[in-house]
């Protein structure tokens, strides 16, 4: 699915208005995640902090009635994109890093990191640890190969 600049625009919008919620400030909250959650059928976005407490939300037309089985994968590549253009907007919230932005289905349930900020280091998306486990073994093969 390619997202319409209306989609894109609505999206932006509703992360902006997290960051809105947490300006940078001496009194930073202790929050260490922000739960996205896309609802597949009403296609909206709700944004909760750790306690569960609604922070914002909107209505995303495009994913209206969205029947995709790769719904979830979809829409991470497409928040992924969009948090991109305005990581200057989330890498600095009144939020005690190391903070994320996760991504969950209708369930609650995790799909996806989205977005992590860390001091100096920011990662958008992906498994934190994809090919940890070839790079051990090829540093243990190595160890024993000298």
């Amino acid at each position: 699915m390619k997202a319409t600049e209306q989609t894109i625009k609505q999206v932006e919008r509703a992360i902006r208005k997290i960051a809105q919620k947490f300006p940078a400030n001496e009194d930073t909250s202790l929050l260490t995640d922000i739960h996205i959650r896309v609802l597949q059928e009403s296609g909206e976005i709700l944004a909760f902090d750790d306690d569960d407490q609604e922070i914002t939300r909107c209505v995303v037309e495009q994913w209206i009635d969205n029947k995709d089985e790769d719904f979830y994968d979809q829409i991470a590549v497409i928040l992924r994109n969009i948090f991109k253009r305005v990581h200057s907007e989330v890498d600095n919230l009144g939020i005690i890093k190391p903070y994320s932005f996760v991504l969950e289905n209708d369930d609650k349930e995790n799909v996806a990191e989205l977005y992590i900020a860390d001091d100096d280091t920011v990662i958008i998306g992906g498994d934190l640890m994809a090919g940890l486990e070839k790079d051990l073994d090829d540093f243990i093969n190595d160890l024993f190969n000298k």
